[in-house]
């Protein structure tokens, strides 16, 4: 998505949902408007690598992300892959905490 801004919960929203939001001034914004619309399959290219988005003329415009966002979105980790990420870290502390308090192991829920 593209345009010269974005409400604050839905910026975050579409970084949470894989949605690149891509902040560009309200002239670029306009210019690709009006480029699309003169040109049938007009199609631009976003590279997250170098933060730029391409026209086919190869007019580019840079936009900033923040450095843990863009991290996140290249390599496809949302909140859940973040944290998978320590998937080992993280049994063995579930082991070495029921090796410590066995009795934790056994507790009802509900």
């Amino acid at each position: 998505m593209i345009a010269p801004s974005f409400a604050d919960i839905f910026f975050n929203n579409c970084y949470k949902n894989g949605l690149l939001p891509v902040v560009l001034s309200e002239q670029q914004v306009d210019h690709l408007f009006s480029e699309t619309n003169a040109f049938n399959g007009y199609k631009l290219t976003i590279d997250l690598d170098k933060q730029v988005v391409l026209t086919p003329s190869g007019q580019g415009y840079e936009f900033d992300i923040a450095p843990f966002r863009k991290y996140c979105m290249l390599n496809g980790f949302d909140d859940i892959g973040l944290t998978l990420r320590h998937a080992d870290k993280i049994k063995s502390y579930e082991a070495e905490r029921v090796a410590k308090m066995p009795w934790l192991n056994n507790r009802l829920v509900g």
